[in-house]
């Protein structure tokens, strides 16, 4: 949106401009501006040193390099273009080159950077302190992580793209716009940062605070079923059934072949109770509903050689179908003392189901 000058008669438009023709240049002026008033990016950073390139390729180098209050290094990279190139991809292979950096070396490159402005290089520890609120030197604490702060005039589709998808996964990286206006002989610098949004990032820090919790307790749920897994496999193997030599998975199915293919006989294992199916798959919806009618056809010589209940589902609105008997006894967050009935019990109807479906599955001719 347009900058406006407010007047008691009107709102006056000002003029964009660009750093191009307004003859502003990146290291020189924009650079040499941000190296001693970097709060003007609105975040609270303090600038250890510019140009740094501690690495062979001397070729590339940081162009300003800070740490925030959390003690964490601040990568900020600096264009004076409309789209910003490929500063994302500079960035993030500055953020880790820089990853393993202690306090003693942030100590001595801020020393080197104090001297060549013509500050005092005795004063970058006592000064390095102060900021972090630190009585003294802690390299445990320092540096846990890595930000990246990218400032430009502009930004395109590609990078911001880039920068939201990195996000997602956790990478703390930000983009900083800097608008260049002209009105008469002033240079005015409207200063937004746009990704993320300052006031969504509380909400968004709420968002990985609630996902983080959701992983951990996938992760959790996923060793439980495989431990569980792992149990009813060892009996599986102690009778020589066919899933002996399945190898145990964290999903919430374990699966062998019935011999015909497409149609699995699958254990299945829920919170409060598990499953046994026959699962009907090869490929094609046409198919799959003929061979469940086929079978379907036979449902009172199957359930009666079953000798219990069954579930017959054509599902007709997707391509599987499935029959199955649900074993009421517990799923995988019963007390773990109980799995080994609960595992037996799922074992044992497998074998009867088989059984039961051995003639009907013979006659398909599959």
């Amino acid at each position: 949106m347009p900058l406006y000058e407010m007047t008691s008669d009107a709102f006056r438009p000002l003029s964009r401009a660009s750093f191009a023709d307004l003859k502003v240049r990146e290291r020189g002026d924009l650079q040499r501006l941000l190296r001693t008033q970097v709060e003007v990016l609105g975040d609270d950073l303090y600038v250890l040193t510019e140009e740094f390139g501690d690495w062979d390729d001397s070729r590339r180098r940081i162009d300003l390099l800070a740490i925030d209050r959390e003690a964490n290094l601040v990568v900020l990279e600096l264009k004076r273009t409309n789209d910003g190139g490929h500063m994302e991809l500079q960035a993030i292979r500055y953020a880790s080159m820089v990853s393993a950096m202690t306090f003693e070396r942030a100590e001595q490159i801020h020393a080197e950077f104090l001297a060549r402005i013509g500050e005092a290089a005795d004063e970058a520890q006592s000064r390095m302190l102060t900021f972090l609120g630190w009585d003294e030197p802690d390299e445990e604490s320092f540096a846990p992580d890595v930000r990246i702060l990218l400032v430009s005039e502009d930004f395109g589709k590609e990078l911001t793209t880039a920068v939201l998808w990195l996000r997602e996964r956790d990478i703390d990286i930000r983009c900083v716009r800097l608008r260049p206006y002209q009105d008469g002989e002033k240079r005015l610098i409207d200063v937004q940062q746009i990704i993320p949004l300052p006031e969504a990032i509380e909400y968004q820090v709420q968002l990985r605070e609630k996902e983080h919790v959701g992983r951990k307790k996938r992760a959790e749920r996923y060793d439980v079923r495989l431990q569980f897994w792992e149990g009813l496999v060892a009996i599986a193997r102690s009778r020589n059934t066919r899933h002996a030599n399945i190898k145990p998975g964290a999903y919430h199915w374990l699966g062998a072949s019935s011999g015909i293919r497409g149609l699995g006989l699958n254990y299945v294992i829920v919170q409060e109770y598990g499953i046994v199916e026959l699962y009907i798959d090869r490929g094609e919806a046409v198919e799959n509903k003929r061979i469940f009618d086929q079978l379907h056809a036979r449902e009172a010589e199957i359930a009666k050689a079953f000798g219990g209940t069954l579930s017959w589902e054509r599902l007709d609105t997707k391509r599987a179908c499935r029959i199955k008997h649900t074993i009421e006894r517990g799923g995988y967050r019963s007390p773990e003392a109980q799995w080994p009935e609960i595992q037996a019990e799922m074992v044992d109807t497998m074998g009867k189901l088989e059984a039961a479906l051995k003639p009907a599955l013979a006659s398909l001719g599959l």
